[in-house]
């Protein structure tokens, strides 16, 4: 209970001083955080600042004295999740010291919680204990695949994270749906709105009173009963591509959301094992050097010998077709 000065440090750079004290403060009401800042109680090189500053590195913070409820049990706690969690290596497809972009495998989930223990950004932080900072800067749902970018400094995850918000960060992601899409190249804008189910799921549906989204839809391939496209997201609403295909009459192969669900059984049999969507290409701009970045995650094993199998029967049924008295 004893005033505490702090000097921050590279890690904690572009980071607001009231995420900063909430996330140093665990146990102290957020009320109570809100309120030392308003009242001048918190200084920042001696000088008082607005709960939206922004910390640099080598500031030095004068945070008063509050009563951290329950820290001893909070730090057990975490602590033990650490210790349940097995390091994992992820592919690496670039890395230095702000950023880490790594290729995802389907089937895990980027972080813990709603009944999963741990995901990517736990299993990683196990992997690499002497890293000092490692946060996710997006998401991406637990059954796609593809390119994840985690921020290893404070300030360029908030660099990556505003250009997110911008609409600087190009994403296009692969995905194969059921039905034979005719248009080379459409630009998609429905309105989500999301709501949980009756059981408490979370979903998404198209709605006029939604947020805004958009997503443009490029043909790659076409068969006679499934397409395969590439989906460029202007937008970063959850479920996107998933409830903006879907609408339009072309569910993902595989979504158990909101798929074909009687065709996705059959895809499993077939070998298709999960939805087919991967996050494939990032294009922004590094945020330290400024430089273009432009980074690929190819098709994984699973989705790459679906498409071939697809190609396979598709050329299959072409040279029956084009048999005499056939």
């Amino acid at each position: 209970m004893t005033v505490r000065r702090v000097v921050a440090g590279e890690e904690d750079a572009g980071q607001r001083i009231d995420n900063y004290l909430l996330r140093e403060c665990k146990g102290v009401p957020k009320s109570h955080i809100y309120r030392i800042l308003r009242s001048g109680e918190v200084r920042v090189n001696g000088g008082r600042i607005s709960q939206t500053y922004r910390i640099k590195a080598g500031d030095e913070l004068r945070i008063p004295p509050m009563r951290v409820a329950q820290k001893e049990d909070s730090n057990a706690a975490t602590l033990a999740v650490a210790s349940r969690t097995p390091p994992r290596d992820f592919d690496v497809v670039f890395e230095d010291d702000s950023i880490l972009v790594i290729d995802k495998p389907a089937g895990v989930a980027v972080h813990g919680g709603s009944g999963v223990s741990f995901g990517v950004i736990e299993q990683l932080r196990a992997q690499r204990p002497e890293a000092r900072f490692l946060e996710l800067a997006h998401r991406l749902d637990r059954e796609t695949s593809g390119l994840l970018i985690i921020g290893k400094r404070r300030a360029a995850l908030n660099d990556v994270q505003d250009q997110m918000r911008a609409g600087k960060i190009e994403k296009r992601y692969l995905t194969m749906v059921r039905g034979r899409w005719m248009n080379p190249l459409q630009h998609v804008k429905l309105s989500l709105h999301k709501y949980l189910t009756p059981d408490g799921e979370r979903r998404v549906s198209v709605n006029a009173e939604g947020k805004p989204s958009h997503s443009i839809m490029r043909l790659v391939g076409r068969w006679q009963d499934c397409s395969l496209l590439e989906v460029e997201l202007k937008t970063g609403r959850t479920h996107q591509i998933r409830v903006h295909l879907q609408h339009l009459g072309f569910p993902l192969l595989g979504d158990d959301k909101y798929g074909d669900f009687p065709l996705n059984k059959a895809l499993v049999k077939e070998g298709l094992p999960r939805m087919f969507l991967h996050a494939a290409i990032l294009r922004f701009h590094h945020p330290v050097s400024r430089q273009l970045l432009e980074l690929r995650a190819p098709l994984p094993t699973d989705l790459n010998n679906y498409l071939a199998q697809v190609e396979r029967t598709q050329q299959q049924e072409y040279e029956k077709s084009d048999k005499p008295g056939v």
